[in-house]
Formats: structure tokens, sequence, C-alpha cells
């Protein structure tokens, strides 16, 4: 069998920012939703490397549920398309199974159950103001059954179960009219019950469990509660003493209900209210029944997520049978908001909670190893200049870094975020071995250093000499952290005389004199491990060194030379004077010169591997070409060399992307006309390449294949990425001088448009200590699905 020629290494996403889009299977897969695709992950190997990304919707995937049938697995997505899609596994791999239409808004939840002899029962619910009930058969169909009206009102949450002792669905739907609304199915419609009231808010969660013979039903508010109700038949006895006031017991809501010819009498009642959230309480969910001497057994224990930042578990006393809390896990300080969900998995051993900013929180009953990444579009994303590690942004106002931890398996993790910002991230170049580059949505550009704290924690997790590490960045004036001051932007540098060490009994105080004084929520870190997402969201942080004034416009594009010495950076704009390229010296942070040329926003610059060249494209369709001139204090930096205009302009839409050669011979750019076009700036020649899409990024590799040919990657606006090597001077013998050497397929693909492509900067794999010089190299991605992606590619198998 041939070796692949490309092998996904990493996978960095998040969870959407919606509540129920997170599900744990019995197997132990969790599954959950990012952007439009579908993310299945195993926390127990504790990477993205088994990930499978499923693109699923066009739009956004807004709720996920697995759930057990007999004898496989299904899996049921709904999203902001308005389509209901249930999905089958099939070979350990899911597949499109049946696709359920008719809701006319998005989806917000869903349930569904297996009954014998029918098939499955699924209950979605949307923002069209509708409840739908769906069968879906063995001959792979789904047929709706019957549709509930709300009217103006929308049902948050709901929940399917089997009534105690027959086979009749029940469903609960919880919403915004403070209600928790019961529905049984007869003839095939259902029909509404019984209305619980209690809330005071916006229900936000419903979840039944089946206890021996009784159903008890959670359910979670915005008043900050949850209540739990007991559903169980009524005997004749129970009947006849409903009049008897000598007993003390809870009221109870009576519905008769008839299957087939018999006529069953059920009763629900308030079995407990559990208060001890904060805020509002987003989900609820019961410990997954197991096997225990052959029979299934529901343990009573309830899961419990909240916007105040905490999980709860709650239980039942042995003796006196009253619910407390027996666990609260979560995080302290910050200035995130809550979790939007929670799951446990199967043996009840871990727990898992999805954030408003889509991290995932994975309890050991201590903070686990968990796969993160950004919750919005990557814009860009650059490799560190020794390749071992990778930094990227986003429009989820995040830089995130990301590296390879060494231990029995290497694998990538998210072990910093040196900015958090306030604006949408654009752009970040390197310009050092610890030191970055980054523009936002805003007209400053700033400089970030690595703090000594970073530096001691990488060595301990990429397995590097803390020595050699500390001689690459003047470690005598390295600050110990950063910290962002209250209601700032601008991450301040901590310095080890600064720290400041809270004790638990003095934390009220101090917490008020932090907000009036900015004291630093900083506080050092000692890891052997990647970081938990509460101390990637304060104690990661790197400190600000500089701010970097003259553009009129938000920032768009930066590129730095190899010798890190010159930093060139655009804005966006829609007049000549707006858009020009303004060079910086990296040595004292002023400005060196304006580079005006082009009309509209460049929208990407590359200096050549040597430094002696800047590339500009450009969205009015042109690219422009700056050579360094000999030091001379009469001669600016760098002058015009050549450039195309409106009537030379080889592409007919938008330049989108360009990149060098390693050789420093040849440039690329690559368009929205679909069209990859080389040349030599050396001497006039070119060559076409279509590649049948809108080409959004294009990247050389730095390594020359086998037959000294070259090795450039395109990314396109479909997610698809393809490789081709290019061997100059073949079209003068009648051959095509480009060939296709491979391509992503589904699963390896972007789900949406690839906006950056890096290959790592020397020949080998970042996360093997022995490098494969020979064979292999890697490629990062950055796309608007909200992932990151790094590629092994096999040069020997191309």
């Amino acid at each position: 069998m041939a070796a692949p020629v490309i092998e996904t290494c990493h996978v960095a996403c998040c969870a959407n920012r919606t509540p129920n889009v997170v599900s744990w299977s019995r197997g132990g897969t969790i599954a959950f939703g990012t952007c439009n695709s579908v993310a299945l992950y195993d926390p127990q190997v504790g990477t993205s490397l088994d990930l499978q990304y499923i693109k699923v919707y066009y739009l956004y995937l807004t709720v996920l549920l697995f759930f057990v049938t007999a004898p496989e697995s299904h899996l049921v997505s709904g999203g902001s398309d308005n389509r209901l899609i249930l999905w089958e596994a099939q070979n350990e791999k899911f597949g499109k199974s049946v696709e359920c239409e008719g809701h006319t808004g998005p989806i917000s939840a869903v349930a569904a159950i297996y009954t014998e002899g029918s098939g499955i029962l699924v209950a979605s619910s949307a923002s069209d103001s509708t409840v739908r009930l769906w069968l879906y058969t063995d001959n792979r169909k789904a047929e709706c059954l019957h549709i509930i009206s709300f009217g103006s009102g929308f049902m948050m949450d709901v929940s399917l179960a089997l009534l105690p002792g027959s086979r009749v669905p029940i469903l609960a739907c919880g919403g915004d009219d403070s209600r928790v609304h019961l529905y049984v199915q007869s003839k095939g419609e259902l029909q509404k019950v019984k209305s619980l009231q209690g809330h005071e808010d916006w229900i936000r969660g419903v979840e039944w469990a089946s206890i021996g013979g009784e159903l008890l039903l959670a359910s979670c508010s915005q008043d900050c509660l949850i209540r739990v109700w007991k559903l169980f038949a009524k005997s004749g006895t129970d009947i006849h003493t409903e009049d008897d006031h000598t007993i003390i017991k809870m009221k109870e809501d009576v519905f008769e209900v008839k299957e087939r010819d018999m006529s069953s009498v059920f009763a629900v009642s308030l079995e407990t209210v559990l208060a001890g959230h904060e805020n509002w309480v987003y989900g609820v969910h019961w410990q997954p029944p197991s096997y225990k001497g052959g029979e299934l057994q529901q343990p009573l224990s309830l899961l419990s997520a909240s916007m105040d930042k905490t999980m709860i578990l709650w239980a039942p006393e042995e003796g006196s049978g009253v619910w407390v809390e027996q666990v609260r896990v979560g995080e302290v300080g910050g200035n995130t908001l809550g979790f939007y969900g929670c799951q446990m998995s199967p043996d009840g051993s871990m727990i898992l909670a999805h954030a408003f900013h889509g991290a995932l929180h994975l309890w050991l009953w201590r903070p686990g190893v968990v796969i993160s990444g950004h919750f919005n579009a990557v814009q860009d994303l650059s490799w560190d200049p020794e390749g071992e590690f990778i930094l990227s942004v986003g429009s989820d106002q995040t830089t995130r870094l990301f590296t390879p931890w060494r231990k029995q398996d290497a694998t990538w993790h998210e072990i910093s975020r040196p900015q958090i910002h306030g604006y949408d991230m654009q752009c970040l170049a390197m310009v050092g071995r610890f030191q970055f580059v980054s523009g936002a949505d805003e007209k400053v550009l700033r400089v970030f250093q690595a703090p000594r704290n970073f530096v001691e924690n990488f060595a301990n997790i990429s397995g590097m000499s803390l020595e050699k590490l500390l001689t690459s960045s003047d470690s005598a004036n390295l600050p110990e952290g950063a910290s962002t001051p209250a209601l700032g932007l601008s991450n301040k540098a901590v310095f080890q005389g600064k720290i400041l060490w809270l004790k638990p009994r003095f934390f009220l105080i101090i917490l008020s004199f932090f907000l009036i004084k900015s004291v630093s929520y900083f506080h050092p870190l000692n890891l052997t491990e990647p970081p938990p997402e509460d101390h990637l969201l304060q104690n990661t942080l790197w400190p600000e060194v500089q701010k970097l004034y003259g553009h009129g416009f938000e920032m768009f594009c930066l590129a730095s030379d190899s010798a890190r010495t010159v930093v060139a950076s655009a804005c966006k704009a829609s007049k000549v004077e707006h858009a020009a390229v303004l060079l910086w010296s990296t040595g004292t942070w002023r400005q060196l010169q304006t580079l005006p040329c082009h009309s509209l926003t460049v929208t990407q610059m590359a200096f050549s591997p040597d430094a002696q060249l800047l590339l500009a494209v450009s969205r009015d369709r042109t690219w422009s070409l700056w050579r360094r001139n000999l030091p001379s204090p009469e001669k600016p930096q760098f002058s015009l060399h050549a450039h195309t205009g409106k009537d030379t302009a080889v592409h007919s839409r938008i330049i989108w992307s360009c990149d060098w050669s390693p050789d420093s011979k040849y440039f690329v750019t690559s368009s929205r006309d679909k069209k990859v076009i080389f040349r030599c700036w050396i001497k006039p020649c070119s060559s076409l390449l279509d590649v049948g899409d809108s080409a959004t990024a294009v990247a050389f590799c730095p390594v020359l294949c086998s037959d000294n040919s070259y090795l450039l990657a395109v990314g396109l606006e479909c997610g698809r990425i393809l490789l081709y090597r290019w061997s100059p001077g073949q079209e003068a013998a009648g051959r095509h001088d480009w060939s296709s050497c491979a391509e992503t397929d589904v699963l390896q693909s972007h789900a949406l448009a690839v906006k950056r492509l890096r290959w790592r900067p020397r020949a080998g794999r970042a996360e093997s200590e022995a490098e494969e010089k020979s064979s292999w190299v890697q490629l990062a991605s950055a796309s608007a699905d909200h992932s990151v992606k790094i590629f092994n590619v096999n040069k020997l198998a191309l």
C-alpha cells in the first residue's frame, strides 16, 4: 500500500457559542459543533489526531445529540440553515442517514429515543416557534408525525422518554414562558397533558432520567434554580387516597393516558429545588446509566452548568434523601462569562463543560488536558523562526500559541494565549524567537515579547533546554508575566517583585482593591502539561512592549524580513494615500519609509528569503515589487522595482495571496479569478495555473523536492488544499511546468475558505525530536471555519 502524501497532524478547534452543541456518547466519543461542521473527539487520547471533522451545514451548527439505539449508535444534528440530519455509525465512521426538512427557523434543541417496533423518535425545537416530532424507520426515511405551534413563544430545550411501564413516549418542553410543558403521544400525535409551573424566568434546559419505575425530570432556568420533578404511575389505592387530608405530601398533578384499550393514570410532583448557582443555569445532565450485575442502573447524580462559571454535581444524601451539592468545579476571577452546557462521561469519572467563548473544560476531578482552538474565523498564522511553535490570530479577538507536548506521544496543544484583545484580530508577524507584532481592527500595531514564565513553561512542555531558550532572548530584563488592567487593552508587564499573592480570607477585600488600583491578576505557573482554560485566560499573557502609530484605518496585513530587522504593514484603504505600505525598524520601532503604489487595500505582503525584495498584492488586482537599496544616507531603504497597472494586470479579480520561492528567484500570486501565476523577477517570464476555484492562500515550501522542483500549496475558498510541483523551463520542452501532486480529502479539508498557509521553516516534524529531514515537511493552515490545521507532507510519496 502506497504511503500517504498528506497526513493530518493536528486540528485546533472549539465548540460553537450556543447551548446544546456538545454531546458525549456511551462509547466515550465527544461530538461538538464547530462552525458548520461536527467534530468527533476522544478525550482519553487527549489530542485531535483521531478527530473526525465533517462538514454538515452551509451556515452554523446549533445543536447536537448522541443517542444509543439497538444495535447501532446514532447522532442527530441541527443547524441555522433549518435542517435536521440523522447520522448513523458504520465501520466507526458516521455517515448521513437521512435529512429532515420542514422547520422555517434555526434548530435550537433536539431529543431522540429508540422505540421497539416503531423506530427512532426525534423531537426538534426551532426559532420558528414550533416543536416537531419525527419518526425514522429502518427504510431510512423520516416522517413528520406532528407539529406543535407555540405562537410567539420559543422552546429552548426538549427531552423525550418512555412513560413508566409502557411504550408511550412523553415529551418535555421548556421555554420562554417559564413553564415545562408535557406531551404524550397518542395515535401518532402529541397531546398536551400538563404544564408545570414554578420557575420565574426562561427555562434553558430539561432532561429525563429513568429511576426504577419512575421518571425524574430536571429543569434549569434563568432564575438560577434547578427543579427536579418526579413522574410515576398511580395505582388504584393511590387514587382513592387523594382526598385523605391526614397524609402530608407534595401536590400531585394527575393525568390519564390511553394506550390501545387500556387506560393508565400518572402523577407529577415536585421532588426538590436546587439552589446553589448565582447566575443563569444553562444546562443540566444526568449521569448516564451503566450496567451493574447485568442490569442497567441509573445513578442518582445530576450535573448542572451555569453562567456563574461553575458546574455543580448534585445527589441525594444516603440517610435523609435530601438533595445536596456534592462537588463544585469551575473558575474564579477573570473577565469571561460562564458555561453554556455540561456533559458527563459514561462511567462518571469525567465531566465536561463548554464555555461562552467556545472552550471545552474537562475535569477528571481535577482540570484535564483538552482540545482547544478559536471560536471565530482564524485570519492569520505564523511559525516561529525555529519551527517549534505556531502563533495564530482570529476574529475571536485572541492570539493563541500551539506547540507539541513531548510526553510519551508528542501531541499539539495550546499552551499560551499571548493576547486577548477588544478588537477582532487580523494579522501577525514574528520578529524574533519570542517576539511578534499583531494588528487588529484598529489603527495601532502592537508588539509583544514573551515573559520569563512562558519561556520556562515552554521548556518544560516542549522538552527543550531552558538555557538554550534564554540565550535567544534578553533573559536579564524579561518580566515574569503580564496582566491586563480593568477596562484596558494593553498587557502590562509584571516583574518578580510586584507579584501579589492572595490569601483566601482576604480575597474579597483585595478584590475590591483590584478594581480600583488595577493590581495584577497574574500568578506564575510551573507547568509540566498544557494549562487549562482558566490559566490560559489569566496567566499566559505576553507583555506589550511597543505601540506603532501611523495608519489611518484598521490593520489588514503584516510581514517581516528573514533578518527580523524590518516589518511591513498595511491597512484597509479605498484611496491611494491610505493604501501605502509602511516600513518599521525592529531595533528602534520607528517608521523607516512609506511605499505608495496601490489604490486599494494591500491584501498580503511577503519579503524574499534573502530579505532583498518586498512583494505586495492588492484588491486593485495589481502587484508591486520593491527592492532594497545599498545602505546610503541619500537613498531610501526600498525603491519600486516593478509593478503592474490596470492595463498590464494579469489577474482579473482581487489578488488574495503571494509568496516567494526559497531561492528568491520566483514569486507566485493567487486570485479570486481562480488563477495562480508564477513569475521570475530577474527576467520576464510567467506561468499560469487554473485551480478551478477562488485561490485564497498560496505558499512555497522552503525545501526543494528531490528533483530540485518547487513544492507549492494552494488554499481554495471551498476549504481544499492542493499541492503542486513546479519546474521552471519545462514549458519550453512542450510539457507543463507544473504538475498536481496531492490534495486534501473531504475529512482533511476545511469547511470554509482557507485564509492562510504557512510551511514550517525547516524540514522535519516539530513534534519529532529525531527529525526525518529527507522525507517530511509540515504545512499549517488557517481557515474561516474557526480551525487551525497542521499537515505532515511526505515528499517521497509525491
